[in-house]
């Protein structure tokens, strides 16, 4: 039970953010951009939910377009770096001569950080949203190809691909039909994480200053404008760090559910507890 209220209240909080990233400009007249120097770092209030910055913007209002950023280039981020990490994680997986070319490969790049080496190719490519979805899709896939491989290996020679192969299926048929959606549980849920990490290295290279452009609102430039003001407006720095916790929490819980839902140990000590505690009460 509390972990089903644990994935709703994930789910919920998921939901809730993007449903006002996408409707922000519905329900609010307010550009983020916009400055009046009158207003300069406002405490919270009944017209300014979250207060105002040192150029007098509405935080709240910066705040949920920089949640936009923060779930697109997370979302794109995991998509592409699962695509990749899957194929090369089969093909490792699955071909033991590709195996020792492709794992050097991404022992080589395990070596380094991913947000060290994010930081170099956005800082080779220059500061976009594209340029960040590359890098960070570049500098995840490795993790997911190891996961995938792994997951491989332990299938790939159990008695239903044996008999696949035995009737004469291609590599193809047995990686897409056999292989892949009995691995698919690992695969979902490194994605979530996946898009958890990407939302808080992206956060990282905006504070950097070398993320997207500085007149996009970002949780992580938000931050970089906010710590000289941390003593003296406090609010302007919470908030912003306040999304940034909240959606990366909320990924991780969802991630940690559908790990559950699909790990078959979990299930059967959940059936276990449930007869225990049947058993006790009865």
């Amino acid at each position: 039970m509390l972990k089903r209220k644990r994935n709703l209240l994930s789910i919920g909080i998921l939901l809730l953010i993007t449903i006002a990233t996408i409707t922000a400009s519905l329900w609010s007249q307010t550009s983020p951009s916009f400055i009046d120097p009158t207003l300069r770092l406002l405490s919270p209030s009944s017209e300014h939910w979250f207060g105002t910055d040192h150029f007098g913007r509405d935080i709240f209002i910066r705040t949920i377009y920089a949640a936009r950023v923060s779930l697109i280039v997370g979302a794109v981020v995991a998509v592409v770096a699962t695509f990749l990490g899957t194929v090369t994680g089969l093909i490792a997986g699955y071909y033991k001569k590709a195996d020792s070319i492709i794992m050097r490969i991404v022992d080589g790049m395990l070596a380094f950080p991913a947000l060290i080496l994010a930081l170099a190719l956005v800082a080779a490519l220059g500061g976009s949203v594209a340029n960040i979805i590359i890098a960070l899709g570049f500098a995840f896939w490795p993790i997911m190809t190891r996961i995938v491989r792994a997951a491989v290996l332990q299938v790939k020679n159990v008695q239903y691909i044996e008999a696949a192969k035995t009737t004469g299926a291609s590599d193809f048929v047995i990686l897409t039909t056999y292989i892949l959606p009995n691995i698919l549980s690992p695969i979902i849920v490194q994605g979530t994480f996946t898009f958890a990490r990407a939302i808080l290295a992206e956060a990282a290279l905006s504070f950097l200053g070398i993320g997207v452009n500085p007149t996009t609102p970002t949780w992580g430039n938000m931050l970089q404008e906010a710590q000289i003001y941390i003593s003296m407006a406090p609010w302007f720095s919470i908030f912003p760090g306040l999304g940034i916790v909240l959606t990366v929490l909320a990924l991780n819980m969802l991630g940690d559910g559908i790990r559950d839902a699909f790990d078959p140990h979990a299930k059967k000590q959940l059936k276990k507890r449930k007869k225990v505690s049947q058993q006790k009460y009865a």
